[in-house]
């Protein structure tokens, strides 16, 4: 692979993130597992860590490959006896030998960048991660996942390992009507569990020991910016990387998702790091940077449990190039340190899924058990097509294949598009999580002037989506490109390195939008589309920008100037136009002085009851690992939303008994000044998301909380 400077500063840049991550992630979980997840031995292994990843990953990234494989900007440059063997292989064998026929060429030749180039990819990231920091949101009160992954964060960085004490002992000992359990965590063996995967919060926690937990999300967004940029370099060519970095940069959910603690970013930032570390370890044909590539796409699991289904495309490519070694073709090498990278990373993963959230897999255990076995069958069919390579590659496609699987891809485009006009996704509640469920989405719809349908998920609108966040344009570029490339593939044509980035984003992409499995509520719901469908839709647009200028080139300067810029500005402008109403807004902000405030106000050997559900699904664990006292709802009978006043009064009773003092905590003043005295110590005004269900949101909506004291 040879790169001139820039392009060399551009390819490393895109994917020191990933690496950089990964290597945190490794440290940092047997520390957590052992109980000593702090910032001194936390520093001392994750830093070393990753910068010893960062050195491997972008090691001789200036070097030369010796063969000239694919620009970046997509032009040919390979030679005309690797196109002879190519056209061999197409005209006398089956469709595996072309491919990979092709394939020996080498993916990529030259990294080619200006210096504007990349300072406007390095520009738009640091304009991004300085506009997310200044406008972040404070989500502590446990409200939705980011205050779960906050509070997770907060916990694991003061305290260094799980499970949470229940402290059952400061209220007298356990009691059936002590319930310590809450929004986001569940009540295990005695002891309290988060719901989430560790990934997350090991990284958030940096921000709580350097004193800005709040500043940790936009530095991520800052760092996908330049992940997604370099992925669109290397497969469509850096001139398109700076219009792909600002779509990328100012799309709603990218914006939304980098301004506090959620999973999605740190996903992206590894699934498409990882796509990125493929593809140099290709065109290298490289091992080590193989294994580190399998072992970033494996961490995803680490972050998401869904990244097991997004890396399911990797087992197979991996599976792909095993078998390329049969036919004794360089790329092949690359094959099996993928695999192991994949296996070692994804298995890291479950190992923490199951030590750390079990609780989580199970209560996920409808969609997670289905998924495994699909790794199952993915695995058997990878291991039985890699054994079957030589007859396989005898199979000839026919000529009409190549065409057919082009307008199929358009046709199930076509088909999302349409959803909303011939299905209506809904799901009857069969469980307590399900009915909640359904009742927010009929609050949702009334405040929306909506029929009340709680059943209704909106599934079917999940294309629309996409298309308000990215823009019309964007998408039909990405439809064409996409359909371009299926056709190249099969035709066993000069566009392998695109085989794992298409594969990936196509299958996460559809499997996404069939079944979001999110409440639909934006900008909430919008939050799914982030690790790979709207990075993969900009990625697959930027290649349709790449084609549709060389369509333009033919027809002289003054067409290619003026149509190509036409186009960017219709790739550009849409998602700023979607996300200008909630951009300059943040949420939730003043929660983290309010919750400091009422801390201070908790009594220093206090034992404190929650009576009221709302107050104790937000703040118990706000007050246990905030504010540093025992914390537990009283047990409510059925859907009464206050605890029994005879049950208050003798758990009160116990905790005087115990030798600490008993506080109880309301939303109300008349649900706490039957025990005590009461105050107010909390009282917070400020904005939270829109809800919106049928249309982009294009604002946010006021929030207050309240919660009142009495010092029984």
């Amino acid at each position: 692979m040879e790169l001139d400077r820039p392009g060399r500063v551009l390819a490393t840049l895109s994917v020191l993130p990933a690496l950089a991550v990964a290597g945190w992630l490794l440290a940092g979980l047997p520390l957590l597992l052992l109980g000593r997840f702090a910032p001194l031995p936390a520093t001392l292994l994750g830093v070393p860590l990753a910068v010893l990843l960062c050195s491997a990953g972008t090691r001789r990234l200036g070097g030369s490959t010796t063969r000239e494989g694919t620009a970046l900007d997509g032009t040919a440059s390979g030679g005309g006896a690797q196109a002879a063997v190519t056209r061999r292989a197409e005209g006398s064998g089956g469709v595996a030998q072309a491919v990979v026929s092709r394939a020996a060429e080498g993916v990529l030749g030259r990294v080619r960048a200006a210096t504007w180039q990349v300072a406007g990819v390095v520009g738009v990231a640091v304009a991004s991660g300085v506009f997310n920091a200044i406008m972040h949101s404070e989500q502590i009160a446990v409200r939705r996942d980011p205050a779960t992954y906050t509070q997770y964060a907060a916990w694991i960085a003061a305290h260094g390992g799980l499970p949470v004490p229940a402290q059952a002992e400061a209220f007298g000992g356990p009691d059936p009507a002590l319930v310590f359990k809450s929004v986001g965590f569940y009540d295990v063996a005695g002891a309290v569990v988060p719901q989430f995967m560790p990934g997350p919060p090991m990284v958030f926690a940096i921000g709580h020991w350097l004193g800005a937990p709040y500043v940790v999300p936009a530095v991520l967004g800052a760092l996908a910016v330049l992940t997604v940029a370099g992925v669109v370099a290397r497969l469509a060519g850096a001139r398109w990387a700076v219009v792909a970095a600002a779509a990328f940069a100012v799309s709603l959910p990218v914006l939304y998702t980098s301004r506090t603690t959620f999973s999605e970013i740190p996903s992206l930032i590894l699934l498409f790091g990882g796509l990125a570390l493929a593809y140099d370890a290709l065109a290298r044909r490289e091992r080590g940077r193989a294994l580190l590539a399998g072992l970033v796409f494996g961490l995803a699991v680490l972050v998401r449990v869904d990244g097991l289904r997004d890396v399911l495309p990797v087992l197979a490519f991996a599976g792909l190039l095993i078998a390329m070694r049969r036919f004794r073709r360089p790329e092949g090498v690359v094959g099996p340190p993928l695999l192991v990278g994949l296996v070692a990373g994804a298995g890291l993963g479950m190992l923490a899924a199951y030590l750390l959230a079990r609780p989580y897999l199970s209560y996920l255990s409808g969609s997670v058990k289905p998924l495994l076995f699909i790794c199952a069958g993915v695995l058997v069919l990878t291991a039985a097509g890699t054994a079957a390579a030589p007859a396989l590659a005898r199979i000839r496609l026919p000529r009409w294949a190549p065409r057919t699987g082009a307008v199929l891809v358009v046709l199930l485009m076509a088909a999302l598009y349409a959803r909303p006009w011939v299905q209506t996704v809904t799901r009857i509640p069969a469980s307590d999580d399900d009915r909640r469920t359904a009742e927010m989405i009929e609050q949702i719809q009334r405040a929306n002037g909506l029929p009340v349908d709680g059943t209704r998920l909106y599934f079917e609108s999940s294309l629309h989506w996409v298309v308000w966040y990215v823009g019309a344009p964007a998408v039909l570029l990405a439809t064409i490109a996409a359909a371009l490339l299926v056709r190249r593939l099969l035709r066993g044509g000069s566009s392998f390195e695109w085989l794992l980035p298409l594969a990936v984003v196509g299958w996460t992409t559809v499997t996404t939008l069939l079944r979001p499995e999110i409440t639909p509520d934006h900008p909430w719901a919008a939050r799914r589309l982030v690790p790979v469908v709207i990075p993969g839709m900009i990625l697959l647009a930027s290649y349709g920008l790449a084609r549709l200028r060389r369509l333009t080139d033919r027809h002289g300067p003054q067409v290619l100037k003026w149509g190509m810029a036409a186009a960017v500005v219709l790739v550009l402008v849409p998602p700023v136009v979607t996300s200008i109403g909630t951009a300059f807004t943040p949420v939730e902000r003043g929660e983290a002085a309010a919750v400091e405030a009422m801390c201070a106000q908790i009594p220093a050997d206090a034992s404190v009851l929650t009576v009221e559900r709302v107050t104790g699904d937000r703040f118990v664990q706000v007050v246990r690992g905030m504010c540093g006292k025992p914390a537990a709802q009283v047990a409510r009978v059925g859907s009464a939303d206050l605890a029994p006043e005879s049950e208050v009064r003798r758990l009160i009773e116990r905790v005087r008994a115990a030798g600490r003092v008993p506080v109880v905590l309301g939303a109300e003043q008349g649900q706490v000044s039957p025990y005590g005295a009461a105050s107010q110590i909390m009282e917070l005004v400020t904005r939270q998301d829109e809800r919106s269900l049928t249309e982009a949101p294009n604002g946010t909506w006021s929030l207050r909380m309240n919660v009142w004291m009495a010092v029984a």
